[in-house]
Protein backbone atom coordinates (compact mmCIF):
# COMPACT_ATOMS: atom_id res chain seq x y z
CA UNK A 1 0.00 0.00 0.00
CA UNK A 2 0.87 3.10 -0.86
CA UNK A 3 2.26 5.94 2.08
CA UNK A 4 0.41 8.92 0.66
CA UNK A 5 1.60 11.68 2.95
CA UNK A 6 0.78 15.91 2.42
CA UNK A 7 4.00 18.20 2.65
CA UNK A 8 3.47 20.72 5.05
CA UNK A 9 7.22 22.89 5.39
CA UNK A 10 7.85 24.20 8.66
CA UNK A 11 8.74 27.38 7.75
CA UNK A 12 5.58 28.24 6.34
CA UNK A 13 6.62 29.01 3.17
CA UNK A 14 3.66 29.46 0.74
CA UNK A 15 4.94 28.46 -2.85
CA UNK A 16 6.46 25.07 -1.01
CA UNK A 17 3.17 24.43 0.28
CA UNK A 18 1.14 25.27 -2.96
CA UNK A 19 3.35 22.70 -4.82
CA UNK A 20 3.20 19.88 -2.84
CA UNK A 21 -0.16 19.41 -2.02
CA UNK A 22 -1.02 16.21 -2.52
CA UNK A 23 2.48 14.78 -3.29
CA UNK A 24 2.64 10.86 -3.07
CA UNK A 25 6.21 9.61 -1.02
CA UNK A 26 7.14 6.49 -1.99
CA UNK A 27 10.23 4.60 -2.34
CA UNK A 28 11.97 5.44 -5.91
CA UNK A 29 9.19 7.17 -6.86
CA UNK A 30 11.24 10.73 -6.83
CA UNK A 31 14.38 8.96 -8.91
CA UNK A 32 11.26 7.60 -11.81
CA UNK A 33 9.74 11.29 -11.58
CA UNK A 34 12.51 13.68 -10.72
CA UNK A 35 12.63 15.73 -14.55
CA UNK A 36 8.45 15.96 -14.38
CA UNK A 37 8.69 17.43 -10.43
CA UNK A 38 11.35 19.48 -12.11
CA UNK A 39 8.56 21.05 -13.77
CA UNK A 40 6.21 20.65 -11.57
CA UNK A 41 8.27 22.77 -8.89
CA UNK A 42 8.79 25.64 -11.27
CA UNK A 43 7.21 28.01 -9.37
CA UNK A 44 10.07 27.47 -6.27
CA UNK A 45 12.27 28.12 -8.93
CA UNK A 46 11.09 31.58 -9.51
CA UNK A 47 10.77 32.39 -5.96
CA UNK A 48 14.18 31.22 -5.38
CA UNK A 49 15.43 33.95 -8.37
CA UNK A 50 13.42 36.43 -7.36
CA UNK A 51 14.83 35.75 -4.01
CA UNK A 52 18.24 36.09 -4.84
CA UNK A 53 17.71 38.64 -7.03
CA UNK A 54 16.48 41.12 -4.37
CA UNK A 55 18.77 40.48 -1.62
CA UNK A 56 21.81 41.49 -4.49
CA UNK A 57 20.31 44.62 -4.78
CA UNK A 58 18.15 45.44 -1.63
CA UNK A 59 20.44 47.04 0.24
CA UNK A 60 22.61 48.42 -2.54
CA UNK A 61 22.93 52.26 -2.89
CA UNK A 62 23.07 52.31 -6.43
CA UNK A 63 20.74 48.84 -6.95
CA UNK A 64 21.03 47.16 -10.44
CA UNK A 65 23.47 50.48 -11.95
CA UNK A 66 26.45 48.09 -10.09
CA UNK A 67 25.26 45.53 -12.90
CA UNK A 68 26.17 48.50 -15.79
CA UNK A 69 29.25 50.22 -14.02
CA UNK A 70 31.21 46.60 -13.26
CA UNK A 71 31.63 45.66 -16.65
CA UNK A 72 31.99 48.88 -17.96
CA UNK A 73 35.32 49.86 -15.60
CA UNK A 74 36.49 46.15 -16.29
CA UNK A 75 36.17 47.14 -19.83
CA UNK A 76 37.78 50.67 -19.47
CA UNK A 77 41.09 48.58 -17.69
CA UNK A 78 41.54 45.98 -20.16
CA UNK A 79 40.79 48.21 -23.17
CA UNK A 80 43.96 50.73 -21.72
CA UNK A 81 46.07 47.81 -20.80
CA UNK A 82 45.35 45.48 -24.48
CA UNK A 83 44.14 48.78 -26.71
CA UNK A 84 46.41 51.29 -25.57
CA UNK A 85 50.04 50.09 -24.12
CA UNK A 86 50.00 46.65 -25.64
CA UNK A 87 48.23 47.89 -28.94
CA UNK A 88 46.75 44.86 -29.95
CA UNK A 89 44.20 45.04 -32.79
CA UNK A 90 40.53 44.96 -32.89
CA UNK A 91 38.32 42.97 -35.19
CA UNK A 92 38.24 44.81 -38.44
CA UNK A 93 36.88 47.93 -37.90
CA UNK A 94 34.93 47.15 -34.62
CA UNK A 95 36.35 49.84 -31.76
CA UNK A 96 38.18 48.41 -29.48
CA UNK A 97 36.23 49.13 -26.22
CA UNK A 98 33.04 47.55 -27.84
CA UNK A 99 34.97 44.32 -28.65
CA UNK A 100 35.97 44.00 -25.17
CA UNK A 101 32.68 45.07 -24.08
CA UNK A 102 31.31 42.28 -25.50
CA UNK A 103 33.86 39.45 -24.29
CA UNK A 104 33.70 41.19 -20.67
CA UNK A 105 29.65 40.37 -20.93
CA UNK A 106 29.61 36.83 -21.66
CA UNK A 107 32.49 36.21 -19.44
CA UNK A 108 31.06 37.97 -16.10
CA UNK A 109 27.73 35.99 -16.62
CA UNK A 110 29.84 32.80 -17.07
CA UNK A 111 32.01 33.35 -13.69
CA UNK A 112 28.77 35.03 -11.77
CA UNK A 113 27.13 31.47 -12.68
CA UNK A 114 29.56 29.54 -11.82
CA UNK A 115 30.24 31.24 -8.36
CA UNK A 116 26.64 31.48 -7.51
CA UNK A 117 26.07 28.08 -8.33
CA UNK A 118 28.68 26.73 -6.11
CA UNK A 119 27.85 28.05 -3.04
CA UNK A 120 24.19 27.87 -3.51
CA UNK A 121 23.36 24.22 -1.86
CA UNK A 122 25.39 25.49 1.04
CA UNK A 123 23.77 28.64 1.16
CA UNK A 124 20.16 27.46 1.20
CA UNK A 125 21.22 24.32 3.25
CA UNK A 126 18.24 24.81 6.33
CA UNK A 127 15.66 24.86 3.61
CA UNK A 128 17.06 22.05 1.82
CA UNK A 129 16.93 19.67 4.98
CA UNK A 130 13.18 20.44 6.08
CA UNK A 131 11.38 19.77 2.84
CA UNK A 132 11.52 17.83 -0.29
CA UNK A 133 11.61 19.93 -3.74
CA UNK A 134 14.27 19.07 -6.39
CA UNK A 135 17.76 20.03 -5.46
CA UNK A 136 18.64 20.82 -9.12
CA UNK A 137 16.57 23.75 -8.74
CA UNK A 138 18.87 25.76 -6.42
CA UNK A 139 22.00 25.71 -8.26
CA UNK A 140 19.87 26.88 -11.57
CA UNK A 141 18.38 29.20 -9.63
CA UNK A 142 21.39 30.99 -9.36
CA UNK A 143 22.47 31.09 -12.27
CA UNK A 144 19.17 32.77 -13.47
CA UNK A 145 20.26 35.16 -11.14
CA UNK A 146 23.35 35.70 -13.20
CA UNK A 147 21.50 35.77 -16.62
CA UNK A 148 19.59 38.62 -15.20
CA UNK A 149 22.45 40.95 -14.13
CA UNK A 150 23.98 39.92 -17.88
CA UNK A 151 20.94 41.67 -19.75
CA UNK A 152 20.99 43.99 -17.17
CA UNK A 153 24.51 44.78 -18.05
CA UNK A 154 23.76 44.30 -22.16
CA UNK A 155 22.38 47.83 -21.81
CA UNK A 156 25.99 49.08 -21.41
CA UNK A 157 26.53 47.35 -24.35
CA UNK A 158 24.10 49.15 -26.36
CA UNK A 159 24.80 52.67 -24.96
CA UNK A 160 28.18 52.49 -26.35
CA UNK A 161 27.04 51.27 -29.53
CA UNK A 162 24.94 54.22 -29.89
CA UNK A 163 28.18 56.07 -28.77
CA UNK A 164 30.55 54.71 -31.38
CA UNK A 165 27.13 54.79 -34.10
CA UNK A 166 27.65 51.18 -34.35
CA UNK A 167 25.16 49.17 -36.45
CA UNK A 168 24.90 45.31 -35.98
CA UNK A 169 24.27 43.39 -39.13
CA UNK A 170 22.27 40.04 -39.77
CA UNK A 171 24.21 37.99 -37.80
CA UNK A 172 22.15 39.58 -34.79
CA UNK A 173 19.51 37.15 -35.68
CA UNK A 174 22.33 34.34 -34.11
CA UNK A 175 22.30 35.99 -31.05
CA UNK A 176 19.56 34.26 -28.93
CA UNK A 177 21.82 30.78 -29.91
CA UNK A 178 24.88 31.91 -28.30
CA UNK A 179 23.20 33.40 -25.27
CA UNK A 180 21.79 29.76 -24.45
CA UNK A 181 24.78 28.49 -25.36
CA UNK A 182 26.69 30.61 -22.45
CA UNK A 183 23.47 29.64 -19.86
CA UNK A 184 23.98 26.38 -21.10
CA UNK A 185 27.93 26.35 -20.44
CA UNK A 186 27.29 28.20 -16.94
CA UNK A 187 25.05 25.62 -15.57
CA UNK A 188 26.85 22.22 -16.48
CA UNK A 189 30.25 23.11 -14.37
CA UNK A 190 28.07 25.02 -12.13
CA UNK A 191 26.24 21.70 -11.12
CA UNK A 192 29.35 19.62 -11.19
CA UNK A 193 31.17 22.47 -8.78
CA UNK A 194 28.15 22.41 -6.09
CA UNK A 195 28.43 18.43 -6.26
CA UNK A 196 32.39 18.55 -5.25
CA UNK A 197 31.45 21.42 -3.00
CA UNK A 198 29.53 19.64 -0.83
CA UNK A 199 31.61 16.47 -0.37
CA UNK A 200 34.71 18.91 0.13
CA UNK A 201 33.71 22.35 1.34
CA UNK A 202 37.22 23.24 0.67
CA UNK A 203 36.43 23.49 -2.84
CA UNK A 204 35.13 26.63 -2.89
CA UNK A 205 38.58 28.43 -2.75
CA UNK A 206 39.31 27.01 -5.80
CA UNK A 207 36.06 28.33 -7.66
CA UNK A 208 38.04 32.04 -7.31
CA UNK A 209 41.59 30.57 -8.85
CA UNK A 210 40.11 29.04 -11.65
CA UNK A 211 37.40 31.97 -12.86
CA UNK A 212 40.73 34.41 -11.97
CA UNK A 213 42.85 31.92 -14.50
CA UNK A 214 40.08 31.14 -17.20
CA UNK A 215 39.62 35.13 -17.82
CA UNK A 216 43.42 35.07 -18.53
CA UNK A 217 43.06 32.22 -21.15
CA UNK A 218 39.95 33.37 -22.56
CA UNK A 219 39.28 36.30 -25.51
CA UNK A 220 38.00 38.50 -23.17
CA UNK A 221 40.80 41.97 -23.56
CA UNK A 222 41.63 40.63 -26.81
CA UNK A 223 40.46 39.09 -29.85
CA UNK A 224 41.04 35.90 -30.88
CA UNK A 225 42.31 36.43 -34.48
CA UNK A 226 45.78 37.14 -33.04
CA UNK A 227 46.39 33.78 -32.45
CA UNK A 228 48.49 31.87 -34.85
CA UNK A 229 46.32 29.53 -37.18
CA UNK A 230 47.89 26.85 -35.85
CA UNK A 231 47.62 27.54 -32.61
CA UNK A 232 43.93 28.65 -32.86
CA UNK A 233 42.00 25.14 -32.40
CA UNK A 234 44.48 24.82 -29.31
CA UNK A 235 43.28 27.97 -28.27
CA UNK A 236 39.84 27.02 -29.03
CA UNK A 237 39.49 23.98 -26.84
CA UNK A 238 38.88 26.39 -23.80
CA UNK A 239 34.69 26.07 -24.36
CA UNK A 240 34.42 29.84 -23.57
CA UNK A 241 36.13 30.59 -26.27
CA UNK A 242 33.96 30.07 -28.97
CA UNK A 243 31.03 31.48 -27.50
CA UNK A 244 32.48 34.54 -26.48
CA UNK A 245 33.75 34.55 -30.11
CA UNK A 246 30.37 34.02 -31.24
CA UNK A 247 28.59 36.58 -29.27
CA UNK A 248 30.69 38.98 -30.45
CA UNK A 249 30.15 38.10 -34.06
CA UNK A 250 26.49 37.88 -34.26
CA UNK A 251 26.45 41.77 -32.66
CA UNK A 252 29.16 43.13 -34.11
CA UNK A 253 30.59 41.14 -37.02
CA UNK A 254 34.14 42.04 -37.90
CA UNK A 255 36.16 41.35 -41.12
CA UNK A 256 37.87 37.95 -39.85
CA UNK A 257 34.32 36.06 -39.81
CA UNK A 258 33.87 33.35 -37.01
CA UNK A 259 36.00 30.42 -36.35
CA UNK A 260 33.51 27.79 -36.74
CA UNK A 261 35.70 24.63 -35.64
CA UNK A 262 35.84 26.83 -32.12
CA UNK A 263 31.99 27.28 -32.09
CA UNK A 264 31.03 23.28 -32.83
CA UNK A 265 33.78 22.29 -29.94
CA UNK A 266 32.28 25.21 -27.26
CA UNK A 267 28.54 23.14 -28.29
CA UNK A 268 29.87 19.85 -28.60
CA UNK A 269 32.22 20.82 -24.95
CA UNK A 270 28.99 22.10 -23.55
CA UNK A 271 26.55 19.11 -24.03
CA UNK A 272 29.17 16.78 -22.44
CA UNK A 273 29.38 18.63 -19.94
CA UNK A 274 26.47 19.86 -18.97
CA UNK A 275 25.28 15.81 -19.26
CA UNK A 276 28.14 15.09 -16.84
CA UNK A 277 27.30 18.12 -14.16
CA UNK A 278 23.79 16.39 -14.04
CA UNK A 279 24.76 12.84 -13.63
CA UNK A 280 27.25 14.08 -10.94
CA UNK A 281 24.85 16.42 -9.12
CA UNK A 282 22.08 13.71 -9.39
CA UNK A 283 24.82 10.99 -7.59
CA UNK A 284 25.38 14.06 -4.50
CA UNK A 285 21.63 15.01 -4.23
CA UNK A 286 20.25 11.14 -3.15
CA UNK A 287 22.84 11.76 -0.43
CA UNK A 288 22.55 15.17 0.30
CA UNK A 289 20.73 15.40 3.56
CA UNK A 290 23.57 13.13 4.95
CA UNK A 291 25.96 15.14 3.83
CA UNK A 292 24.88 18.71 5.04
Amino acid sequence: MLDRTIMQPKDGSDCLENVTQGLIIERGRADAHYWRDLWRYRELFGVLAWRDLTIRYKETAFGVLWALGRPFLTMLALSTVFGKLAKLPSDGNVPYPLMVLAGMLVWSFFSAGLTDAANSIIKDSGLITKVYFPRMIVPAASVVVAFVDFLISLATLAILMIWYQFVPSWQILLLPFFIVLACLASLGPGLWVTALNIKYRDFRFVVPFIVQFGLYISPVGFSSNIVPDKWRFIFSLNPIVGIIDGFRWSILGGQGGIYLPGVFWSVTATAVVLWFGIRQFRKVERRLADLM
